[in-house]
């Protein structure tokens, strides 16, 4: 086995009851020339010490960064987006599903006694996937598929209210998820359901666009996955065709429009700061190449009030 292969190990190995099925790509419903509407939906908040997404340097840095001997009136809240996706022939998708619904009576419901203290959430009434989505006149029940750009309890919290839906996951990222906990952001109660689980697998993978690997979700080139590890072994970026232009999702490979500026580096790199780097100058270097492009990452509490409701 190579790289990423050899990291993830097989899932035979994973103490896990739900074992995921081999995703058969394209996807049904794509059509030549198709384009998508998207739809930025904030699902949750998520409370950041100051230094959580530009990393001290110097000693003790891991803990200076999450925010010890740091009062928490210093620490700021941070969007925790889900996207909707409206595909004019494969139906609508989702892209992460943020935090339940749940966590607006009891963040420990969902999350746990020691992530809800360690890095404290919030959502309204209103504000869960679901929500968002009746909010549109949308029936979550219509959410055919939801893409996961990686397994951490922000991004998968609320995937039971999609139970009917099948996820798409990195393969590396399941496995990396199974064994792994809370230390790495995981909580295995998220992803350890009976649903329709399918893995990725990118190893051998075409690039496209200056990424080195990428998957087109339904062959028409409209939706298309990309491989940027580093935040987590198998972290997915989404690249969608907009009606005379791309739209960018980063996800955690790039926190931030200042973090990619500035090439910051965040506290939260799982699998290594070589490859968060390496991801985020893929991402930078797609900027940079695409003027016209919109590039939307992934918790960036300055740039989310000027997002418009849709794209498309």
């Amino acid at each position: 086995m190579r790289g990423r292969a050899r990291e993830a190990t097989t899932l035979r190995a994973m103490a896990v009851a739900t074992q995921p099925s081999p995703l058969r790509l394209p996807l049904p419903g794509g059509s030549p020339g198709a384009t998508v509407r998207v739809h930025p939906l904030r699902c949750g908040e998520i409370l950041l010490p100051p230094r959580a997404l530009d990393r001290p340097s110097g000693a003790l840095s891991q803990l200076r960064g999450m925010g010890v001997g740091t009062p928490r009136s210093r620490w700021s809240w941070v969007p925790v987006p889900v996207f909707l996706v409206e595909h004019p022939t494969a139906g609508r998708l989702l892209i992460d599903t943020g935090f339940h619904a749940s966590v607006a009576g009891d963040p420990k419901t969902s999350l746990g006694r020691r992530q809800a203290w360690v890095l404290p959430a919030r959502i309204g009434e209103d504000e869960s996937a679901p929500a968002r989505l009746r909010a549109l006149g949308v029936d979550p029940a219509d959410i055919g598929v939801v893409v996961m750009t990686h397994l951490h309890n922000d991004h998968a919290s609320g995937a039971s209210q999609f139970a009917h839906a099948t996820f798409v996951v990195d393969g590396a990222e399941w496995g990396a998820a199974c064994r792994g906990g809370f230390r790495e952001g995981y909580r295995r109660e998220h992803f350890d359901q009976p649903f329709d689980w399918r893995t990725v697998d990118y190893e051998g993978t075409d690039g496209h666009a200056g990424f080195e690997r990428s998957l087109d979700l339904f062959g028409d080139g409209s939706v298309r996955l990309l491989s940027t590890p580093g935040h987590t072994l198998g972290h997915q970026s989404i690249l969608l065709a907009l009606e005379g232009r791309e739209l960018l999702l980063t996800g955690d490979a790039a926190y931030t429009s200042r973090a990619l500026d500035e090439d910051l580096l965040p506290i939260f790199v799982f699998a290594g700061a070589e490859r968060y780097r390496h991801s985020m100058a893929q991402i930078r270097g797609y900027a940079d190449r695409t003027p016209g492009a919109l590039v939307i990452c992934g918790h960036d509490a300055e740039n989310w009030p000027q997002l418009q409701p849709s794209y498309g």
